[in-house]
C-alpha cells in the first residue's frame, strides 16, 4: 500500500490530465507540425502542473470534508478521514505542490506567463468549488467541465498551438457527461443519506438526471461526429478522411458507459471504470485509439 501523504495526493486521479496532452497528441499529427523533443517535454511538464494542481486541490477538500467522508461508506477510508494523515501536514502539503505546480507550469513554457496564470485559475477554481460552488446545483457539475477546458487551454499553451474550437466542444461536452453520470451514480448509492454525503445531491433527482444524461450524451457523440468530417480536420491529417471510422466506437463506449451507470450502478468514480473497470468499455476505448492513431499519423 502506498503511504499515507500519496494516497492522499490521488495519483490514480492524475488520468484526467491526459486531456492537457490533447493538443500535444494532435499536432503530432498535424502536417504543418509534426514531432518535437522539446514540445514532447513541455507537455509532460504540463502534464503534471496539472496533476500537483489538482492534488493540492484533493488535499484541500478532503480537509474540508472530513466529517461529511468519515459517513461515507468509501470516502471514510481515505488517509484525512481515516486519521492516518494529519490536518496540518495535510495543509503543508497542499501547500507544496500548488507552488511546484506553478513552477512546473513555468518551465512548460517560459516565454509566457499565460500557462502559469491558467494552473492558477484551475486551482482557485477548484478551490472556491470546495468551499462553495460544489454545494450548488448544476454550477458543481459546471465547475468540473470547465477544470477539463482548462486542462485543453493549458495544454495548448504549452505546446504553443492553438486549440481547435472542436477539441473545446467535445471536451465541454465529455466532462458533462461525465460529471453528471457520476451525480447519479452517487445519488443512487447515497440514497436517503445523499444530502449529508453531499451538499448538491440533496438538489437533484435521478429521473432528472437520467435525462440530463441522455441529452449530453447526444451533444458528445454529434459534436465529436462533426469534428471528423470538418473539413479543416479531414485537410490537416494524413489520414483526415478515415477519422470519421472512430465514431461508432464512441457511440459504443457512451452508450456502455450509460449502461454501467444506469444498470449497474458504477460510476461514482470515473476513474475507476478508466483504469480497468469494464472489459467492453476498455475494449471501445482502445479501438478508437487504434483508428484516431492511424487516420493521424500512417492515412
Amino acid at each position: 500500500m502506498l503511504p499515507a501523504p500519496l494516497r492522499a495526493m490521488r495519483p490514480h486521479q492524475w488520468v484526467k490530465n491526459v486531456f492537457v496532452l490533447a493538443a500535444f497528441g494532435f499536432s503530432v499529427g498535424d502536417r504543418a507540425i509534426g514531432f518535437e523533443a522539446d514540445t514532447a517535454v513541455s507537455a509532460v511538464l504540463a502534464f503534471f502542473a496539472f496533476s500537483f494542481g489538482a492534488s493540492a486541490i484533493y488535499l484541500v477538500n478532503d480537509i474540508l470534508d472530513v466529517e461529511a467522508d468519515r459517513l461515507h461508506p468509501t470516502k471514510c477510508k481515505r488517509p484525512i478521514a481515516a486519521g492516518e494523515l494529519a490536518v496540518g501536514a495535510a495543509w503543508g502539503l497542499s501547500g507544496a505542490l500548488a507552488l511546484g505546480a506553478l513552477a512546473l507550469a513555468y518551465l512548460a513554457n517560459c516565454d509566457s506567463l499565460a500557462l502559469p496564470v491558467v494552473v492558477l485559475a484551475y486551482m482557485t477554481m477548484n478551490l472556491f468549488y470546495s468551499f462553495k460552488l460544489k454545494h450548488i446545483v448544476i454550477v458543481d457539475v459546471f465547475c468540473i467541465a470547465t477544470g477539463f477546458l482548462m486542462r485543453v487551454v493549458g495544454g495548448g499553451l504549452a505546446v504553443r498551438v492553438e486549440v481547435s474550437h472542436w477539441l473545446l466542444l467535445c471536451t465541454l461536452f465529455l466532462a458533462l457527461f461525465l460529471g453528471f453520470n457520476k451525480r447519479r451514480a452517487e445519488l443512487a448509492a447515497a440514497g436517503e443519506d445523499a444530502g449529508r454525503t453531499r451538499a448538491s445531491l440533496s438538489g437533484y433527482d435521478l429521473a432528472w438526471l437520467d435525462h440530463i444524461v441522455t441529452m449530453i450524451a447526444a451533444c458528445t457523440v454529434v459534436s465529436y461526429a462533426l469534428y471528423t468530417v470538418d473539413t479543416e480536420t479531414t485537410s490537416k491529417f494524413v489520414g483526415g478522411a478515415h477519422l470519421v471510422w472512430s465514431v461508432p466506437f464512441v457511440v459504443f463506449a457512451v452508450l456502455r458507459y450509460m449502461h454501467l451507470v444506469m444498470g449497474q450502478g458504477h460510476g461514482e468514480s470515473p476513474t475507476r471504470i478508466l483504469l480497468g473497470g469494464d472489459r467492453w468499455f476498455l475494449a471501445s476505448l482502445a479501438a478508437w485509439a487504434g483508428v484516431v492513431v492511424l487516420a493521424l499519423f500512417v492515412g
